[in-house]
């Protein structure tokens, strides 16, 4: 008989392409020369080589090997999802939902509402993040992300369920926060206030930013759209914060303008993994996505 540890050293060699990947990506501290003989006595016991060698560090599963693969994958991707609903007293019961801060507040409420209405008992379990990660969504630590994501792999479903768009923020009492066709160009010696940089609306700012030919000569960061349109208030600087709004954020003290030309926009995604496990709630989240 198999023994349920080494077929785990086997899935997740498999799924990173390497040893020392697997020990790195394990759920648990492991070392790599324990995953290697999890493998080979595996390979003992079926008699059967299940990887072969690409290069230095690089193997991948052999026939054989891609056979057992694709038939415990779903065990293990399935795992941790229906350990999270036994444990919740709600077997297919709760959703786990990853969701840029920006979309916590203007997409969500509505949205599990719908869904709640319908489940009354459902248990959704909705997380602010600043950035998505899809390894989590992989591993099944994570049911769905909805966030704009500018690359989905080919693993991963969507489905675009909203739309923002950038709008330049200013001081009430600036000077120019008057001007009628106000440009970021009239503010190109100005303060502005930026998202974090290890964050992709950053990334985001500086292309709409570069698109005028700016450099900002100061730079002050901030971790959310609503510290970022604090600072504005305060009279720190201006910025471009993403709204669902057509009007934009309404702050008092603050003077917002859309973008119009380049008039860009970014499409908000509800994504999640192509072979997950069945979940009644997320067809039920699926149902009531709104449509942008």
């Amino acid at each position: 008989m198999i023994q349920l540890h080494r077929l785990e050293g086997f899935y997740w060699v498999a799924k990173t392409g390497g040893y020392a990947r697997a020990a790195r990506a394990f759920p648990y501290p492991i070392t790599q020369p324990a995953i290697h003989q999890q493998v080979k006595k595996l390979e003992s016991e079926l008699g059967l080589a299940l990887f072969e060698r690409l290069g230095k560090e690089s193997i991948k599963p052999t026939a054989a090997g891609a056979a057992l693969y694709d038939f415990c994958r779903p065990f293990f991707e399935g795992l941790p999802g229906v350990l999270r609903a036994i444990q919740a007293g709600q077997p297919q019961g709760e959703l786990v939902i990853h969701a840029e801060t920006i979309l916590v507040r203007q997409l969500m409420p509505e949205w599990i509402k719908r869904v709640a209405s319908d489940r009354p008992d459902a248990i959704i379990a909705l997380h602010e993040v600043n950035r998505p990660e899809i390894d989590r969504l992989r591993l099944g630590e994570v049911d769905v992300i909805i966030a704009h994501l500018p690359e989905i792999p080919r693993d991963i479903a969507y489905e675009v369920v909203a739309e923002l768009r950038p709008f330049l923020v200013l001081p009430a009492n600036h000077p120019k926060a008057r001007r009628k066709n106000l440009s970021l160009g009239d503010l190109r010696d100005e303060t502005f206030v930026s998202y974090h940089r290890d964050m992709l609306p950053f990334r985001l700012q500086m292309e709409a930013l570069e698109s005028f030919a700016i450099e900002p000569p100061r730079i002050l960061e901030a971790a959310t759209a609503d510290s970022i349109l604090s600072f504005v208030q305060a009279g720190l600087g201006f910025s471009l914060v993403p709204s669902m709004d057509r009007a934009g954020p309404r702050v008092p003290g603050v003077v917002v303008r859309p973008i119009r030309k380049p008039r860009p926009s970014f499409a908000v995604h509800l994504a999640w993994r192509k072979d997950m496990p069945e979940n009644p709630l997320f067809e039920l989240l699926l149902r009531h996505a709104p449509k942008p």
